[in-house]
């Protein structure tokens, strides 16, 4: 797993609010910092890369275990 600078764990939440939660968190990192984020719902798989390609941020990583969705988010340039 590649190294974060924080973390949030977003489960139990529905979509759309692990992405919002996830862009409320990366709008307090500096660029470059990398956000871990932890979610359990499925929407997440297609709404974090979405938001990904069509942001400033890059998906370092995604990976899934039998009850989690993580993914680590590294700031883009605003």
């Amino acid at each position: 797993m590649p190294h974060f600078d924080t973390e949030i764990d977003t489960s139990g939440l529905n979509c759309p609010l692990p992405l919002l939660k996830a862009k409320k968190a990366l709008s307090t990192l500096e660029v470059g910092q990398r956000l871990r984020l932890i979610a359990t719902d499925r929407g997440a798989f297609i709404d974090i890369p979405v938001y990904c390609e069509i942001s400033e941020h890059k998906l370092i990583d995604s990976s899934e275990t039998e009850e989690q969705l993580i993914f680590v988010i590294e700031k883009g340039k605003i």
